[in-house]
């Protein structure tokens, strides 16, 4: 796929141009400023980005607004951002941005190559990755909400699996069961959010939204 790159470190920048080189996939531009991204996706979109949260100049949330600036603009270009701590904020925000297409990553992950390449193709096809250890924390703050006590330890892993962006297959896949156990545990969690009957809106995403506390 066509990948274009924003990091301000020239180490890992480099590092990911030469990682995705050598899978096969095409660096179409490698900047170290969130403006520089967004000149680049505006002359040629790429399939995809992987973008810092904090980029120069003041090191807060440039690659931030630049990533969602993307999505608005170009909601067919897959966004990936990096993250060196989780920030719950930036981390909900992406998410609810929209439907599909975005993930969130801790620097960290990048170093397990193929769980990065893993949510880099994710986002490419409009799917969703989002660290483990983001959703961890952003659960963490909400397991008082009453309607989520409701479920059962099972349908926690299996949302907890669908806010990662996982789909049923591949949930199906980590958790042992089969498809259609799956499936009964998603609709069983739509029920018992008050989603089952929800028209216009995926109820999916809705339904991470409400376990994130977004």
């Amino acid at each position: 796929m066509r990948v274009m790159l924003a990091e301000d470190s020239t180490l890992l920048r480099e590092g990911l141009v030469r990682l995705l080189a050598e899978e096969g996939h095409r660096v179409a531009a490698a900047v170290g400023d969130a403006t520089a991204l967004v000149a680049a996706v505006t002359a040629d979109p790429p399939e995809a980005v992987v973008v810092d949260v904090r980029m120069p100049p003041t090191h807060t949330d440039e690659g931030l607004r630049a990533a969602l600036e993307i999505r608005r603009r170009w909601p067919a270009v897959g966004v990936l951002v990096l993250s060196q701590y989780v920030e719950k904020r930036y981390a909900v925000e992406l998410l609810t941005s929209q439907s599909g297409g975005v993930g969130y990553l801790l620097k960290d992950r990048v170093a397990q190559v193929g769980e990065f390449l893993d949510a880099l193709a994710r986002v490419a096809d409009g799917g969703a990755a989002f660290d483990p250890e983001v959703v961890r924390q952003l659960l963490a703050r909400t397991s008082h909400t009453d309607p989520l006590s409701r479920l059962t330890v099972r349908e926690r892993a299996v949302l907890d699996l669908m806010a990662q962006g996982h789909t049923n297959a591949a949930i199906a896949g980590q958790l042992h069961v089969s498809q259609s156990a799956v499936e009964k545990h998603v609709n069983a969690i739509f029920d018992k959010l008050d989603l089952a009957h929800v028209t216009g809106y995926s109820r999916r995403v809705l339904a991470v939204l409400r376990y994130l506390g977004g």
